[in-house]
């Protein structure tokens, strides 16, 4: 299956994790912005998805990340965005969302266990009460340290400036 055959809308969604849920396999649900993917990225989805059997990553619309990160934020668009998750080997099916934050995602989808980074407060973490409340649990995955999208687009600013210059003779197809 290619990548971007696992970016989903809700509604080609619901059908597939009807389906796993009939063969008793259990729901995983977390979110993100996921501009710049790097290699917390991936360590945090390995870990959420071996914390059940179908892991579904929620995907911050362009818009949704503009309103959490500012205006110059994301790097990297949606369907961009949504398709590198979708290619993790970890990663089951990826959905773009619109709104402030995950809750009504959480409630539509319903996952068994929702997971975010350690360095959510578990009483912070969206939705978790919802989902304990009927009878998921909600998980808190340690980060990887030094490792931000936020920290790498410091590190490009630092060695490239607001002009960066070409980084060889392929550097227009970069």
């Amino acid at each position: 299956m290619k990548a971007r055959e696992k970016v989903k809308t809700l509604d080609e969604l619901r059908p597939a994790l009807a389906e796993a849920r009939r063969k008793g396999r259990r729901v995983v649900f977390t979110n993100g912005c996921f501009d710049l993917l790097h290699t917390g990225h991936l360590r945090y989805l390995e870990a959420a998805g071996a914390l059940g059997d179908v892991l579904v990553v929620g995907v911050n619309s362009d818009r949704s990340v503009r309103h959490i990160k500012g205006p110059r934020r994301p790097v990297v668009g949606e369907s961009d965005r949504s398709e590198l998750v979708a290619g993790l080997h970890c990663v089951d099916y990826v959905v773009l969302f619109d709104t402030p934050d995950p809750l009504p995602l959480i409630q539509a989808i319903s996952p068994d266990v929702l997971v975010k980074g350690a360095d959510w407060a578990m009483e912070d973490i969206v939705g978790g009460d919802w989902v304990r409340a009927r009878g998921g649990r909600v998980e808190r995955v340690p980060l990887v340290a030094g490792m931000s999208t936020t920290r790498l687009i410091q590190s490009v600013l630092e060695a490239y400036g607001a002009s960066p210059e070409p980084c060889g003779p392929r550097a227009s197809g970069d």
